[in-house]
């Protein structure tokens, strides 16, 4: 079987990090965590959505030539990152034109109710490396770009429908 990239879209909360874990049981996955690196390399440094945006923008340059080097290696790639705007998604894309490999955009559809429920209980937790409130919450939602058809990529929907 070739390698392939496993991308996510969804709202905060939807259940991507959850998935992205789940499809790398498979054999010969690596999963690639924005989250985790982020944390690990800049969380002190994020304190507002625009710092956020400029240290996404830093590991994403230096993840690419890592993620096309695995993808040619023959390694599949869950690429635990957000492809929720069409930027986002087209620096997705160009990974895939570098690579030719073969990938699977997977939306998962939340509603917002549920996405808050799952981030209060995510931040009650304490676990996650990042408590978003629900302000941060609607402010990223409002950006957020459902895939379309002429984007070209291999959709599978997930409806997400409880805790």
């Amino acid at each position: 079987m070739a390698a392939t990239l496993h991308l996510l879209c969804g709202k905060i909360a939807s259940g991507k990090s959850t998935l992205a874990k789940a499809l790398s049981d498979a054999p010969s996955t690596v999963l690639i965590s924005e989250d985790a690196w982020l944390a690990a390399l800049f969380k002190d440094q994020l304190n507002t959505g625009a710092d956020y945006l400029r240290c996404a923008e830093r590991l994403r340059s230096a993840m690419a030539p890592h993620v096309i080097e695995l993808l040619k290696a023959g390694c599949s790639v869950v690429l635990d990152f957000p492809a929720n705007t069409v930027a986002q998604r087209a620096w997705m894309k160009d990974l895939l034109t570098q690579t030719q490999a073969p990938h699977t955009l997977h939306h998962l559809v939340a509603d917002d109710a549920l996405c808050l429920a799952r981030l209060k209980v995510r931040n009650a937790g304490g676990a996650h490396p990042f408590v978003v409130d629900e302000a941060l919450f609607r402010r990223f939602t409002a950006q957020f770009e459902p895939p379309q058809p002429e984007e070209g990529f291999s959709v599978r929907e997930h409806v997400q429908s409880a805790l």
